[in-house]
């Protein structure tokens, strides 16, 4: 914010410089181009004031506006917009019906114009370059209005060229500096305007969103996600279902969210997450088996298959029934850690092991995903499953 302010208070002093300038060259050309230029340098220094005031004021807080005041820096935005219209109707007023005039040119007129180019150019790089690290619509909208002045004093360098080769092209450019303003004028109305009436957040940003939310093997699904600029600011809102159903748990994994969004997302001002307890219409159930029989296994890392069985919840119909190779069971270290992350890798709902898992490192690792991990107390399978179902009905009663 430091380096903001100081931009802004740079901005102020080039275009007292620039103003001061395009004034002397004015007088000692008698250009109408180059006085007009002076009057879009006199605009643009009440548009960089303006740019600081809104950086300050953008930082107050205040209970009568509990989501900041950081729209002032797009209201500002939008006023140079409007500032940048008058420069254009003041250009284009005075190439159209002012009196003509004898316009005189030399070395040090001309190199003074190239000088009125070679500042904005400098500038507007740094400014854009501080804008954009920053995210300041402000910032942007100077450094823009600075690309300007790069593209009018080139054409005001041009005409002064001509006139002095006995070309009149001093009107002419005149006009041709009215249409530059007043097509980055709608660029920066447009821009601001949106943000004023809360349009979303782009598209892309959106989905990398929704990406992250989803990263997470505990949330189910994606009910809502929407999101809104505020000057430099990004607020978000998501509406989305979690498979754990222990109030605190779903507070943590919310919490777990929302800095994942903050560490990849810039500019995040508010990230505001509901959470609701959300079970799939199908559950998946994997049970550590030691044979191909289907024999439950006593150990959970070490497992040589797991069975997967789909059970639609409604009615405790078996939909797919699959035996799969345990992936780690030959691994030397951390079996246990690795097989649970497969697991949930796999989109497992709960887990069945003869090895209790309460207060070990996979049963953490899979709480923490929202996976139930259950003790079988049979080695037989279908055994341990009409003892899981006749659990679950009995906790839904």
């Amino acid at each position: 914010m430091v380096e903001v302010e100081r931009v802004g208070w740079y901005s102020i002093g080039i275009n007292c410089f620039l103003t001061f300038l395009n004034l002397t060259i004015a007088l000692a050309s008698g250009s109408l181009a180059v006085a007009a230029e002076m009057i879009h340098n006199l605009v643009d220094l009440m548009a960089a004031v303006a740019v600081l005031v809104g950086l300050k004021i953008s930082k107050r807080e205040s209970r009568d506006f509990p989501y900041g005041l950081y729209k002032v820096e797009n209201v500002v935005a939008v006023g140079i917009a409007f500032l940048i219209f008058l420069t254009g109707y003041e250009i284009a007023r005075q190439a159209i019906f002012g009196l003509e005039r004898q316009t005189t040119v030399n070395v040090w007129i001309l190199a003074g114009v190239a000088l009125s180019m070679i500042i904005p150019w400098a500038f507007s790089r740094y400014e854009m370059r501080v804008g954009r690290a920053a995210n300041s619509p402000s910032l942007i909208a100077d450094a823009q209005e600075y690309r300007v002045h790069i593209f009018s004093s080139g054409v005001v360098l041009v005409a002064l060229a001509g006139q002095w080769a006995g070309l009149p092209l001093d009107r002419v450019a005149a006009l041709v500096v009215v249409v530059l303003a007043a097509k980055t004028g709608w660029e920066l109305l447009s821009d601001g305007m949106r943000v004023l009436l809360d349009a979303s957040i782009d598209a892309e940003t959106l989905y990398e969103v929704r990406e992250i939310i989803q990263s997470h093997s505990a949330v189910v699904n994606v009910k809502s996600l929407t999101g809104r600029n505020a000057g430099r600011y990004r607020f978000l809102e998501s509406e989305i279902g979690l498979r754990v159903a222990d109030l605190e748990k779903a507070h943590q994994l919310s919490h777990a969210i929302e800095e994942s969004i903050r560490q990849h997302v810039p500019h995040i001002e508010r990230v505001l997450i509901q959470v609701e307890p959300a079970q799939k219409p199908v559950q998946r159930v994997a049970v550590s088996v030691k044979n191909e029989k289907g024999t439950v296994s006593q150990h959970f890392g070490t497992a040589p298959f797991f069975t997967f069985i789909d059970v639609r919840v409604a009615d405790g119909a078996r939909l797919r029934h699959q035996m799969v190779i345990n992936p780690h069971r030959m691994d030397e270290k951390q079996r246990g850690l690795r097989v649970a992350h497969w697991l949930i890798n796999e989109g497992v709902d709960v887990v069945i092991s003869g090895d209790d898992l309460h207060e070990k490192a996979p049963g953490y690792v899979l709480a923490d995903a929202g996976v139930t991990a259950s003790t079988s107390n049979s080695n037989d399978l279908e055994a341990t499953l009409k003892e899981w179902q006749e659990e679950v009905t009995s906790s839904q009663s």
